[in-house]
């Protein structure tokens, strides 16, 4: 039986040692694996970082872009300072409203924070009080700033002048 024992033995031996041969291939190629993972990953980083740069650049020159012919029109205006000043009040009129245009197709329209509309502190800032009997409590008295942007993206609040109780 001793005889019959020892070929056991043997091949358990040589099965162990194949299997540890095994799993030290298989950390190695998990080892190889996981750092050309991190690899890619560490460029994708570097990859996104580049682009973010690169998009807001980009969108840096739209916005200046879309100023342009704003900025082209008041040195128009200034260049006719000595004419009519009638036509310069109309021409400031139409620049002003092209900037307010600019504004709005970048997504910050003007805010129509009137009179009398409830102080919101989301939309407004207060700078200052006014006790007023034909005014609500707690309504805006007077714009003094307007605000710009839509509801859930304030660009800059309105700053405004807020009803208190007369006394």
């Amino acid at each position: 039986m001793s005889g019959q024992e020892q070929p056991d033995a043997e091949s358990a031996g040589e099965d162990a040692a194949d299997e540890a041969a095994e799993n030290a291939r298989r950390v190695t190629e998990l080892e190889d694996s996981w750092r050309r993972t991190a690899a890619e990953l560490d460029n994708v980083r570097k990859r996104c970082a580049r682009d973010l740069i690169r998009v807001r650049e980009q969108e840096r020159a739209s916005v200046a872009s879309r100023w342009l012919p704003v900025l082209d029109n008041l040195e128009r205006a200034l260049d006719h300072a000595a004419a009519d000043p009638d036509r310069i009040v109309e021409g400031v009129r139409a620049v002003h409203e092209q900037a307010l245009t600019v504004l709005a197709d970048l997504g910050y329209p003007r805010r129509d924070d009137d009179t009398g509309k409830p102080f919101d502190p989301a939309r407004h800032e207060a700078v200052s009080t006014v006790a007023d009997a034909s005014l609500v409590p707690g309504t805006v008295a007077h714009v003094i700033r307007p605000g710009y942007g839509p509801d859930g993206e304030i660009l800059r609040p309105a700053s405004v002048i807020v009803a208190t109780r007369s006394e």
